[in-house]
């Protein structure tokens, strides 16, 4: 099976295609510089040296673009290379125009800029004391140019020097506002990367501490759980004069079973290759169900369950995780007040939406941002594990949770869920 190559969307491989743009739009420009000095302006120069330069230079950007091709990763020496050459390629034209005299000079800041934002200092050292140095010989050592000494535009008050440094400025500008706006996008971009990962692992670590606990938990209550149907067995056969108690123990009983076959359920998916393939189901069939399982734990709540008429069916992806997770919004609203809880579903063409309303107090605001993140509860006794695990098994599946305060009193709990293709 093939394997995805990242390496290409990585910070360093993304600051070369950058710079590789910045070249070429360099370039671009000064090879129009120069057919316009000497077509129009008629500079003195030698014609076959500078465009030997500009095409050498438009080679190493070809080359590097055939380069970036490739699936390997951009290192700090290979990009330490791209831009001595860029400063080699500046250093001949420069030398071939004027030199210290050539107004555009100072372009030699821009990657001495570059540099110094993505390079480690000792590479970024290179680059300015190598563009430095150049700029020194050049002082020196050139081919002179007298229009770009103290030449004036025919026709125009405007020195020819100066305006080249115009010109230079707004390029030079334009290319280093362009090149650190985008890198540092790519880095802020990185950073919430990293944290949301980060974020993830430590959500994850936790989620292994709570599981690794209801496992053992969840072994040491098969014993009495066994021990109090028996009993209640017992207890049932005494009362069959009572109808009340018989009632009640009866119900006593459904709920024993209820956390029998929880356990057992909660054995029987223990393995992680049967979590990781949840299985696709009529989401309206799926709602009913675990509202009517919830019913048998919470038979002191009134509902009203309402579906939305819309064309095709809400297929949902579940596990057992999904259940539990739905449950335990529905014990929350319950929790706050048991009476008239709303539970909706509706659905788009790509998402699953269930909504469920109690009347009770709502959330405090001091909280409402940490639900789910941590062990916070909404309760006086709780621990916030209940919230804590649903919203770890919401976004798992590619969904999310979130809990408002409906305008009319109460908390609205709104469970978007990806809708998932229906079954062959």
């Amino acid at each position: 099976m093939p394997i995805a190559q990242p390496l290409p969307l990585s910070t360093p491989n993304r600051n070369l295609v950058r710079l590789t743009i910045v070249r070429g739009i360099t370039w671009t420009g000064y090879l129009a510089g120069i057919i316009i000095g000497v077509e129009l302006l008629g500079f003195e120069l030698q014609v076959p040296a500078v465009i030997g330069v500009i095409l050498a230079m438009a080679l190493i950007n070809i080359a590097t673009w055939w380069r970036l091709s490739r699936h390997r990763a951009v290192t700090h020496g290979e990009y330490l290379v791209h831009l001595l050459a860029d400063v080699t390629g500046l250093t001949l034209l420069f030398y071939f125009t004027g030199g210290a005299s050539n107004p555009f000079i100072t372009y030699y800041l821009v990657p001495v800029t570059i540099a110094a934002a993505t390079l480690p200092w000792r590479y970024a050292w290179i680059i300015a004391i190598t563009s430095m140095a150049a700029y020194s010989l050049l002082l020196g050592f050139h081919q002179p140019v007298p229009q770009l000494t103290h030449g004036h535009i025919p026709g125009s008050p405007f020195n020819l020097h100066v305006l080249g440094m115009w010109l230079n400025f707004g390029l030079s500008a334009s290319l280093v506002t362009y090149f650190i706006f985008k890198m540092a996008h790519a880095l802020r971009s990185r950073e919430q990367a990293l944290s949301r990962t980060r974020e993830s692992a430590l959500r994850n670590e936790q989620v292994l501490a709570v599981a690794t606990q209801a496992a053992g938990t969840a072994h040491e209550l098969g014993t009495p759980l066994s021990t109090m149907a028996v009993l209640l067995a017992e207890m049932r056969a005494d009362a069959e004069d009572n109808p009340t108690l018989a009632k009640d123990l009866d119900l006593l009983r459904r709920q024993v079973d209820t956390c029998k076959s929880r356990l057992h359920q909660l054995v029987a998916n223990a393995d992680r290759r049967r979590m990781a393939e949840p299985e696709v189901v009529d989401g309206e069939s799926w709602l009913a169900a675990v509202v009517q399982r919830w019913l048998v734990l919470r038979p002191d709540v009134s509902h009203h369950l309402e579906v939305a008429q819309r064309r095709g069916r809400p297929w949902l992806a579940v596990d057992t995780t999904l259940d539990q997770a739905l449950t335990n919004l529905l014990n929350n609203a319950a929790d706050a007040k048991p009476d008239d809880i709303m539970i909706n579903l509706d659905w788009t063409q790509d998402q699953v939406v269930i909504d469920i309303r109690d009347h009770g107090p709502g959330v405090a605001l001091s909280i409402a941002d940490q639900l789910g993140e941590t062990f916070v509860s909404t309760k006086n006794k709780g621990m916030g594990i209940g919230l804590f695990l649903t919203h770890a098994t919401i976004n798992r599946l590619g969904g999310g949770v979130s809990l408002y305060n409906h305008p009319q009193g109460g908390t609205l709990t709104e469970v978007v869920l990806p809708l998932a293709p229906p079954r062959g």
